[in-house]
């Protein structure tokens, strides 16, 4: 597809991989060539990978929206299953959109066509902005997928989940 270079990462010891400054000296691991710092001991993880701030912002966004997803699965069980959920950064010509002092979006739904299922898009940065803190992010996450998703079904947002809505401050 493009012509660029290409970019390889290496983490193996080969016979090609001699130490910087000489061609005899003997190849180092991966791990005895991580940073050593003033003495203290090499680096890690900061966080312990089982505690749930070693998670960035968007895997727990992406948690949220794959919780909200069961929640309405339990709820409408098989009709939600050929809807595909779809992470955005962004919505697209967000800068238009702040330009013109439209609304930004938190999310778009997009209906079946040929050969694809019906996409609800989620734009992260625009729904973790609109909760400033007054609501749940996974809760603001959970309206907007049900109203997207009683946008594509044709019906009102109370009848998809009946506690829709319940989070809004007023």
């Amino acid at each position: 597809m493009s012509m660029g270079s290409s970019f390889r990462v290496r983490l193996e010891d080969g016979p090609d991989s001699a130490a910087p400054g000489s061609a005899d000296a003997p190849a180092r691991s991966f791990r005895e060539r991580r940073r050593n710092r003033h003495g203290r001991g090499l680096r890690g993880d900061l966080i312990p990978p089982h505690l749930a701030g070693a998670r960035t912002r968007a895997e727990r966004f992406d948690e949220w929206v794959l919780e909200s997803a069961q929640r309405l699965e339990r709820l409408w069980g098989e009709q939600i299953q050929s809807y595909q959920f779809l992470v955005e950064e962004i919505p697209p010509d967000l800068e238009e959109l702040a330009r013109s002092g439209g609304p930004i979006p938190l999310g778009a739904g997009t209906p079946a066509g040929p050969n694809r299922p019906p996409v609800i898009t989620i734009y992260r940065h625009a729904v973790e902005t609109a909760a400033h803190g007054l609501v749940p992010v996974s809760e603001l996450l959970h309206d907007v997928i049900v109203e997207q998703l009683a946008g594509l079904m044709g019906m009102d947002p109370e009848t998809i989940d009946p506690a829709y809505g319940r989070y809004r401050p007023l």
